[in-house]
Parts: C-alpha cells; sequence; structure tokens
C-alpha cells in the first residue's frame, strides 16, 4: 500500500489574525468613505467688498478772456480791469500768473507801460506787483508752493485788479508804437504738492 502524501505549506497567516486585519481594513475604508462625504458638507460663509475710485480735478477759470484792447495811448493815460479767478474744480489749487509782451516794432512799449495787480475789484487794496508791463508776474509756475502764488479752494474766486498806465514822462519814441500781453494763469494741486 502507497501512502501518498501532500504537502501542506503552513497558512501565513492564522484565521483569526486574517478576521482581524480584514475588519481592520473594512474600518479604514468605512472611514475614509465617510471623511469624504463629511468633506463635502461642510459649512462655509463669503462676503464681497467693492472699490470705487473717481480722480479730483483742477480747474482754473479766468474771466474776462481778453482783459484789454486799447487804442489811442497818450501819455498820463490809464486804465483797469477787474479779472476774477476761479477754481471750479474739486480740489484746492496754488496758481501764479507769467506774461509776455511783444515788441515787434521794437520801439519798446512793453517796458514803457507800467502796470499794477491788487488783490480785490479795483481799485483793490494789496499789491502783488508792481512794475513795467514786460515781465509781469503773479508767484512762480514752478512746481510746488513758491513765494507769491495765490491758493484758491475748491468752488472759491477772487478778483484781482489789473491796473495800467503810461507815464506823462513818455517821449516822442513811442507814437504809434504797439504791443501786447498774453498773461497766463497756471494751477497745481496743492494736495500732497508742498
Amino acid at each position: 500500500m502507497q501512502i501518498q502524501t501532500q504537502a501542506v505549506t503552513p497558512d501565513p497567516l492564522p484565521r483569526r489574525r486574517r478576521r482581524r486585519l480584514l475588519a481592520v481594513l473594512l474600518g479604514l475604508a468605512v472611514a475614509t468613505t465617510g471623511a469624504g462625504v463629511f468633506s463635502l458638507a461642510v459649512f462655509t460663509s463669503s462676503q464681497t467688498s467693492t472699490g470705487a475710485f473717481t480722480t479730483g480735478t483742477i480747474v482754473l477759470g479766468v474771466n474776462p478772456a481778453t482783459m484789454f484792447t486799447v487804442a489811442g495811448i497818450l501819455p498820463g493815460d490809464s486804465g483797469s480791469q477787474t479779472v476774477t479767478v476761479s477754481n471750479t474744480g474739486t480740489g484746492a489749487l496754488r496758481y501764479a500768473m507769467s506774461s509776455v509782451s511783444t515788441n515787434a516794432d521794437t520801439k519798446n512799449l512793453r517796458g514803457q507801460l507800467q502796470l499794477t495787480v491788487k488783490t480785490g475789484a479795483c481799485a483793490g487794496t494789496t499789491s502783488v506787483y508792481s512794475g513795467t508791463l514786460n515781465g509781469a508776474a503773479i508767484g512762480d509756475p514752478t512746481q510746488g508752493a513758491q513765494a507769491g502764488d495765490r491758493t484758491l479752494a475748491s468752488g472759491a474766486n477772487e478778483q484781482l485788479c489789473f491796473a495800467w498806465s503810461l507815464p506823462l514822462a513818455t517821449g516822442d519814441a513811442f507814437q504809434g508804437a504797439t504791443t501786447t500781453t498774453t498773461f497766463t494763469f497756471a494751477a497745481e494741486q496743492t494736495q500732497n504738492n508742498p
């Protein structure tokens, strides 16, 4: 009689151990699945806030646009014009005035005519310029606060009296002389611009 033997390989994990391992793996799978399900059900909240920005304006006005048109001037003549300088912008401003006069006929009437600029309506109160028409200026148009610059709050205005005269001692060399002057008012913001 022949006995057949069969080699039995030992079970690497005992049955109890396998069941425990399977139970742990199954528990982890359920926990992982549950965590995934629960992570989709968190409370949330969000809000938005907006910002709108608009820049301010610096708007200088000068009225009248034509200050003088005078013909037939003789020695001893004079005249004046009240000029209103206004700020119709939203920001406070400072301004300066400069001038350029022509001398096309080379008679130099621009250096003979006298000009006085005072604050207020004509006849004015405080002088801010007195000298010849040539090079008449108030303040300095260079950026930043300069000596003599004038300031105006938003919506404000001020009057200036421009008064001219041709001295009585003006000689015959000035007969038929002519000059044209351009007054330039330049403004800039005062805020953040010392």
